[in-house]
């Protein structure tokens, strides 16, 4: 297996160049004070070494060995405990915390490139300190100051992780059936119990503490999700001077066998009788929780990215070593007994495939990664509501997409290798089965196209949509004069004029169908998401023409050759998307359930 490579120079072409970061850090008021490019990029470099270095020379150990469950302890691979110990010595649990608890201010799209390089190198470390930056974003956002000042510092120093509980036995989606019960108690905290499964991190050995954002319910609270409230529970008391005292009445039932990220703790967690502090406003708990939720779900997205980006330097490795047959255009190697694989035309096709879809990939996260900044720091309040209503339509698209684009990736690395990509040592199976779960937890991927198709395109009537359409729109107008960009922004418009026109049809067909948004929505997801990664090419495109003249080492002139790919044989896939949804619900929905 190739060892892995941090992108850097990838990741400073999307942040500086395309998206000019630095620029929009000057402009946002929240963030003058924490953030200057030198800093930023020094932060992702010093990333990329650890990363190399540090995480992923224990990722395949740790797949193969596991955490494990004994008497309700659990332990995390060899290697897992050293490396954690040196990766909060780093501070980079606190990279995106707010500096007034000890984080270090960073935005998102710092936070993104550092998370994809952490991923790619070992997932399942990569979770624990990912959920630690959700509940500490929970916590800042909706806690009080008492429980700020007392949890977020050992939180932010890595000295304590988190982990948040939503699903029951009983009740994945739908948690207004949770049965989680919160009852007060004399001194303003409360006894929480109930049982939480499917707990990423919910017990490790890794912190001294795991706090655990737990979402319950009151015994007269209102019936459905309107219920439910959310709850800081830690698993160890924190006594009143800071310090760690006995077991909260939590612990850990047993441990999930997954079929991979099975370095990463997956939890059935038990709560009796737990002391736990209200977090926001009593039955408005899902609220809250989706601020942690927002900003995971696109980490999860950024998953699905690493182990593509991963299975895509083992597989280029591979082909450009492997020999076997000859070029069809002639011998290429007529030194050696067999040209090498690279050659042949669909090895370049998956290869080609992956490599422009994950070169996109890493631009829609930063785009993504962009809003959530705006929404986050911007002291303007049209720009902050624009930044947010941008994070609600596309994160269910960052989430959904970029994992489904990764298991394609991962697929297509893996099937480089021939029979060696089933073989445990290449380490191309394991990328699949790691990626694989990535398409489920944090909602489903069909839950993330309901999403989107249902909450933030039919029921404001595609307002979200136009504000991105507009956007694009702005762009290809922008560039129409420049004869080098039609072939990128030529393309763009008949796609966005295609999701406009679907966008449109089915907001129009649910009003009498009540299975329409369901029918579309998978389908629709998918052409949203082809035609924002031509948006990404398109915009990447722009700073390539304008810099490959100059440029000796081919970087702009490859980046030109991966668009041309893109848009000429992965971007076709909208129009077959769109007739799919175009067909409606009828023909889905005809067997009734006796005849499956």
């Amino acid at each position: 297996m190739a060892e892995y490579k941090a992108p850097l120079r990838d990741m400073r072409f999307v942040l500086e160049e395309v998206f000019e970061a630095d620029k929009l850090w000057a402009s946002l008021a929240g963030t003058q004070e924490h953030v200057d490019p030198e800093t930023a990029y020094a932060i992702i470099e010093e990333a990329g070494k650890i990363s190399e270095s540090l995480l992923a020379p224990i990722n395949r150990s740790g797949d193969e060995e596991g955490c494990k469950w004994t008497d309700g302890v659990v332990t995390t691979p060899a290697g897992f405990k050293e490396a954690y110990k040196t990766f909060i010595e780093g501070g980079w649990c606190g990279l995106g915390g707010n500096p007034d608890f000890g984080g270090m201010g960073m935005p998102k799209m710092i936070g993104a490139q550092v998370e994809e390089m952490i991923q790619s190198a070992n997932i399942s470390f990569g979770l624990y300190p990912m959920l630690t930056a959700g509940a500490c974003l929970a916590i800042d956002a909706h806690a009080t100051e008492e429980l700020k000042e007392k949890y977020l510092p050992n939180m932010y120093s890595g000295v304590w992780s988190g982990a948040m509980g939503l699903t029951e036995p009983h009740s994945g989606t739908d948690l207004g059936i949770i049965r989680t019960k919160a009852e007060p108690r004399a001194d303003g905290s409360y006894s929480v119990t109930g049982t939480k499964i499917f707990i990423t991190g919910g017990d490790h050995d890794l912190s001294e503490n795991i706090i655990h954002l737990v979402l319950a319910k009151l015994p007269d609270a209102p019936a459905g999700p309107r219920g439910i409230s959310l709850f800081l529970v830690p698993k160890l008391s924190v006594n009143e001077d800071g310090s760690v005292g006995a077991n909260n009445n939590v612990s850990c039932g047993s441990i999930e066998h997954k079929m991979g990220i099975k370095a990463s703790a997956t939890c059935v967690m038990n709560f009796d009788g737990a002391q736990g502090w209200l977090v926001g406003e009593l039955n408005k708990g899902l609220a809250c929780m989706f601020t942690m939720m927002n900003y995971e779900r696109l980490g999860v997205g950024v998953q699905g990215l690493s182990a593509a980006e991963r299975s895509y330097q083992n597989a280029v490795e591979y082909a450009k070593d492997r020999i076997q047959g000859r070029a069809p255009a002639g011998v290429a190697c007529p030194d050696k007994a067999a040209d090498p694989i690279i050659v042949h035309p669909d090895v370049r096709r998956m290869l080609m495939t992956m490599k422009s879809t994950i070169e996109a990939s890493r631009a829609f996260s930063t785009y993504v990664a962009k809003y959530l900044d705006i929404a986050k720091y911007s002291d303007n309040k049209e720009e902050k509501n624009r930044g947010a209503a941008m994070v609600a339509l596309l994160t269910p698209i960052a989430k959904a997409f970029l994992t489904d684009r990764g298991l394609d990736s991962t697929v297509m690395g893996q099937q480089v290798f021939g029979g060696h990509g089933y073989i445990r040592e290449w380490g191309q199976e394991q990328l699949v089965r790691d990626v694989r779960i990535a398409q489920i937890y944090e909602g489903t991927n069909g839950i993330q196209a309901l999403d989107l198709m249902g909450r933030k395109v039919a029921a404001n009537n595609g307002e979200f949509v136009e504000i991105f359409a507009k956007e694009v729109a702005e762009f290809i107008e922008a560039n129409s004069s420049n004869a080098a960009m039609k072939e990128f922004v030529g393309p763009l418009a008949a796609a966005m004029e295609r999701l406009s026109d679907v966008t449109e049809f089915v907001i129009k067909a649910a009003a009498t169908d009540p299975n329409a948004i369901g029918a579309a929505s998978v389908d629709y997801l998918d052409l949203f998401g082809y035609t924002a990664f031509a948006y990404m090419w398109a915009m990447m495109s722009k700073v390539a023409l304008e810099k490959a003249g100059s440029d000796t080492s081919g970087f702009y002139d490859n980046k030109l050759k991966t668009s041309r790919y893109y848009f000429a044989r992965v971007l076709p896939k909208v129009t077959s998307l769109s007739e799919s949804i175009r067909s409606g619900s009828a023909d889905m929905m005809s067997l009734s359930a006796e005849a499956f």
